[in-house]
């Protein structure tokens, strides 16, 4: 068992006969481990620009929600009547009345030739 360990810590399992076999077990391990590296830091860097949008999002939502606001304050009679009392144009006193109009029925070309 020391003796294992021993030959552990010196590497001669890295210049034994056999240790081709050894050497690319361990180049396995390291392009394992650049992979799993590189898969983490992508995996980072999505979470990372979800959490930017998210952040965007709120900030665009609040924005419409602020000149929606502005909009319904701005179409309100009482600011329109203000602004255009600032132009001398006034609200009338006389509340509006709908006119009618009659048309003539359109006769057919038939009608119109017994005529």
């Amino acid at each position: 068992m020391k003796s294992g360990i021993y030959n552990l810590l010196k590497a001669r399992f890295l210049v034994h006969e056999d240790a081709n076999r050894n050497w690319w077990f361990i180049v396995y391990l390291i392009f394992l481990a650049i992979l799993m590296i590189a898969n983490a830091h992508q995996f980072e860097q999505k979470v990372f620009h979800i959490a930017d949008l998210e952040d965007q999002s709120k900030e665009l939502r609040s924005e419409f929600v602020d000149k929606r606001s502005e909009l319904m304050k701005i179409k309100m009679e009482s600011t329109i009547s203000k602004q255009m009392e600032l132009r001398k144009i006034l609200p009338s006193s006389v509340p509006p009345q709908k006119i009618k109009v009659d048309q003539e029925k359109q006769l057919s070309w038939w009608d119109k030739l017994w005529k």
